[in-house]
């Protein structure tokens, strides 16, 4: 059997056969689906984009038209990952965190941001990020940016950058990230910053810590918060309780301001690890409370298992993850999402977001279920970030599309899809992903004068004493 990769022509009109696609991401085949939730179909491209979801067989193909026959692979729509850093990306080799605990990635990050982070440096490590992401399949982006003191009027404006560059490849939003009592401590600075945001059409954000109880300060920061955020038209994007410290009950707050402001914006949460932790009548409450405010949540699996409940030379005892079961069941629009990569905060990682649901599916235990979770990486953070042209296949949309070998749900999780084909526009693009390599001298990497001098590296090469 051959074994060669998936070849897309360079064609304005082909046609892609015997493809499985996801009812959940592509509405207009739900009555087609099978219990798996998926569809056969053949997918018809002309001018970058998809003309036509038939039945397979439906209809015969000019002869001049090509065909691509996936062999009942699974296609999906470029990814939707709505929670990033790419402003602290690939910053682990020059400033690696020494226990892997929460504090010593913040004050990791702090040591690098004040050192390092000039217009250079962030634009090169925001672009060799977003080349990984792009080569990975993903679509649409959102990135918390740091911003306080002088980094806002660094890393915004090459932001705005950035989303120019690369607003045919990957859509690009941005949150403000700094501390919530900002809005209290330093009112003058605040204000500033809200500018800055609503200049650059971004989104507020903020950070509740870390496991303290709510106090009348959180309150008052999150009055100002949005009654300033609504003020300028702005959607908010808040980390939220990222601890498993039972008394971290921020989340409810957020859900309560909203509530009482009558904030018609978007209102994103992210982490909420400890509302697992809490008693199931509180849990219970503060899910209705989120519906009720219209509060979205977004996991980032990965970072959190990552961080949460570390204590050196002892196994970790719990998840560490938001409650996305009982969310999605009562209604809560939910979401996972990439979060921190290469950085202080997560070791690891590369924007892939067919890894991310991959991991999230284990960790959050997302199989053996009847629910759409397939939306997680999809259609859900697209609805959820307003990205209204990405995570969803159909009809006279671009056909930007991650196609794979895998037949089946498990077959896609089971191994990581490395040679998937993406489509943007209907062309494949070339996958090659950036080498380490170009980082070392921004990163200020030496490396050891042997392997210099020789200029290459062996694969595989042992050295023993």
């Amino acid at each position: 059997m051959s074994h060669d990769f998936i070849t897309v022509p360079p064609a304005d009109r082909y046609r892609i056969i015997n493809a499985r696609l996801p009812v959940d991401l592509a509405p207009e085949l739900a009555e087609a689906g099978t219990a798996d939730r998926l569809a056969a179909c053949d997918i018809h491209v002309e001018s970058g984009r998809i003309a036509a979801l038939n039945p397979p067989g439906h209809s015969t193909p000019g002869a001049d038209e090509p065909t691509v026959n996936l062999r009942d692979g699974i296609a999906l729509p470029r990814f939707v990952d709505i929670h990033t850093h790419i402003d602290k990306g690939h910053i682990w080799p020059r400033r690696p965190n020494p226990d892997g605990s929460f504090f010593a990635a913040r004050t990791a990050v702090a040591e690098d941001r004040e050192a390092n982070w000039n217009a250079e440096d962030v634009r090169a490590r925001m672009d060799f990020s977003l080349r990984c992401a792009y080569a990975h399949g993903t679509a649409a982006l959102r990135t918390h940016l740091d911003s306080l003191g002088k980094q806002a009027a660094i890393s915004w404006p090459v932001f705005a950058e950035m989303r120019e560059t690369w607003k045919d490849r990957i859509a690009l939003q941005a949150v403000a990230l700094f501390p919530t009592e900002l809005a209290v401590d330093d009112e003058p600075q605040f204000r500033m910053l809200v500018n800055i945001v609503a200049r650059h059409s971004g989104k507020l954000g903020g950070i509740t810590f870390l496991g303290e109880a709510p106090t009348p300060k959180l309150e008052l920061a999150l009055d100002r918060t949005f009654a300033i955020a609504a003020a300028h038209g702005l959607d908010l994007d808040l980390h939220v309780d990222e601890s498993t410290s039972p008394d971290a009950r921020s989340l409810e707050r957020i859900a309560l301001a909203a509530l009482r402001h009558r904030f018609m914006g978007r209102i994103v949460v992210g982490h909420c690890c400890s509302l697992t932790l809490q008693e199931d009548d509180q849990r219970a409450r503060v899910i209705q409370l989120l519906g009720e405010a219209n509060v979205a949540v977004v996991s980032l699996p990965m970072c959190n298992m990552y961080l949460q409940d570390r204590t050196p030379g002892r196994t970790p005892r719990l998840r560490a993850v938001a409650p996305l079961h009982e969310l999605d069941a009562a209604g809560v629009a939910v979401a996972v999402a990439s979060d921190n990569t290469r950085d202080p905060f997560y070791a690891y990682g590369d924007l892939d977001m067919l890894e991310v649901f991959r991991e999230a599916t284990r960790i959050l235990q997302l199989d053996h279920s009847d629910r759409p979770w397939l939306r997680l990486f999809g259609l859900a953070p697209a609805e959820i970030a307003g990205f209204r042209q990405h995570g969803r296949i159909a009809t006279g949309l671009a056909a930007d599309l991650v196609l794979t070998r895998a037949r089946t749900i498990q077959e896609l999780l089971s191994r990581p899809q490395h040679d998937r084909v993406v489509l943007v526009n209907g062309r494949a693009i070339e996958r090659t992903l950036p080498d380490y390599r170009e980082l070392d001298d921004l990163l200020k990497i030496t490396r050891p004068a042997s392997h210099q001098s020789r200029g290459h590296i062996e694969i595989g090469e042992e050295h023993h004493a």
